[in-house]
């Protein structure tokens, strides 16, 4: 199910905690302020242009989430987006980033993998992709994570030589780009 805005943020207690379960183990470890900016952050990306938020749910509750948004041409500073301009140059992030739906987040709760929950939200999510350009980040740490959206499809772009960082940047299985 794809969710907009206030529908989103009606449900930010659980994608929280959906968030913290997620990142707080490794290869994430991520802490209590983390998990709190993530909080502050959906109450602002939920007014991003292009923002969604794919849902998988049971009986339990949120099973796993993805979020995204249209990445604008003003390509961003923060977060790892340094880092991602480092390693691809200004030419490269325009054809295959601005404009592209980005997926920021993507959690799958540890009782809903292997259950094909993941490929779901993202085919869910990139559905609608401005012409199948989609793209996301993810940490070179997380090796299992980049085995699952190597196995599922996505293509790494490579980084001009010299200038790996600790991120890896994906292309959608229909980004043209790849």
């Amino acid at each position: 199910m794809i969710c907009y805005g206030q529908a989103v943020l009606d449900l930010a207690d659980e994608l929280v905690d959906a968030y913290a379960e997620v990142f707080s183990g490794p290869p994430w470890n991520e802490g209590e302020e983390t998990i709190r900016q993530f909080a502050t952050r959906l109450q602002a990306d939920s007014r991003r242009a292009g923002f969604r938020t794919a849902l998988a749910q049971s009986a339990v509750g949120i099973d796993g989430f993805a979020t995204g948004w249209i990445t604008p041409a003003a390509f961003p500073r923060n977060r790892a987006y340094a880092q991602v301009a480092a390693q691809l140059g200004a030419p490269r992030v325009r054809e295959l980033l601005s404009g592209a739906l980005e997926i920021d987040e993507l959690a799958v709760r540890p009782y809903a993998r292997g259950r094909g929950t993941g490929r779901a939200l993202l085919t869910e999510i990139t559905a609608d992709a401005p012409d199948g350009r989609a793209w996301l980040l993810t940490s070179r740490l997380a090796t299992d994570t980049v085995a699952t959206y190597r196995r599922l499809g996505w293509h790494e772009v490579a980084a001009r030589p010299g200038t790996e960082t600790g991120v890896v940047v994906f292309l959608a299985p229909e980004h043209p780009g790849h």
